[in-house]
């Protein structure tokens, strides 16, 4: 019901009542919509007050957007971009490990068929499960690092450059696998050629042209078959389905980086890198 003023005049006039929210939002789906804009509007104007009081505050904003991004993206799903050394080495780590674990754990399941719960508790199965994951690390590492430089190559420039990317890239890819020490399921020897071996076929990539991702896993896909912990009778006609899984995988992680990387700027941190690292090794030098 409008509300009756008085003016200074004598006259009277009709003031209509304050809209409440649930006035302006009558059904249920511009509800749901209100309530999702409040608390966002809430803070855009908390922050705006606050960014008046000086730089201080201005850092604070920065740090609050940043903290609400961060829960916005695990919320959403969205993965955070790959732009910085660091970056790609957890890129990197994540996604060899997944490519080669993800090729012997459902690929065992997938024999066992319905005997794969009891296979899955036996002792002996879970150390041979153990055993053929470590040594399929350092491939998943060479076949990701191969996809990283091929995407790379083309934004790095001319051969000096190239070159000084793919030597960054390469020790950063050695310094994923030195995060881990010696498994317990390898001896000594077995984890220490099989670094030597890492670094050796990363040494190989800048002999030929980029290859496609697809193409990638051609050289390691015998050594990736012979690792899985299912007898070698049984799984003899069942190498085109294992160089078919890592094709694919190796396409969808090339989707993956190329979605959430910036390119300039992991070119710009491995050119960094390798300049930090020689002067670093010219300072010891001398000293």
């Amino acid at each position: 019901m409008p509300i009756r003023l008085r003016s200074k005049e004598g006259s009277w006039r009709d003031i209509p009542p304050v809209p409440h929210w649930s006035d302006l939002a009558p059904d249920r789906e511009s509800r749901q919509k209100a309530n999702i804009v409040r608390p966002w509007a809430f803070i855009i104007l908390w922050s705006k007050a606050r960014s008046r009081s000086g730089r201080r505050d201005v850092h604070r904003l920065r740090v609050l957007r940043s903290e609400l991004k961060a829960v916005s993206d695990r919320l959403l799903g969205r993965r955070p971009p790959v732009a910085d050394a660091k970056a790609l080495a957890d890129f990197i780590d994540a996604h060899a490990a997944f490519v080669v674990q993800k090729g012997i754990y459902e690929y065992s399941r997938a024999r066992a068929g319905h005997y794969s719960k009891v296979l899955f508790k036996e002792r002996q199965f879970l150390d041979a499960l153990e055993r053929s994951r470590w040594q399929a690390y350092p491939l998943g590492l060479a076949m990701v690092g191969e996809l990283v430089e091929g995407v790379l190559r083309p934004l790095a420039g001319d051969d000096g450059r190239r070159q000084l990317a793919l030597a960054s890239l390469r020790d950063l890819v050695v310094s994923v696998f030195d995060r881990y020490p010696q498994p317990a399921a390898l001896d000594a020897h077995t984890w220490s050629e099989a670094r030597a071996e890492l670094v050796r076929r990363l040494d190989l990539v800048g002999l030929h042209p980029p290859k496609r991702a697809f193409e990638i896993c051609d050289p390691f896909v015998r050594a990736y078959f012979d690792l899985l912990p299912i007898s070698a009778d049984l799984r003899r006609s069942e190498f085109p389905t294992i160089h078919a899984y890592l094709k694919v995988t190796l396409c969808n992680v090339h989707d993956e980086l190329t979605r959430r990387m910036d390119g300039p700027a992991l070119v710009a941190a491995l050119l960094q890198g390798r300049t930090d690292a020689c002067a670093g090794g010219q300072a010891a030098r001398r000293a």
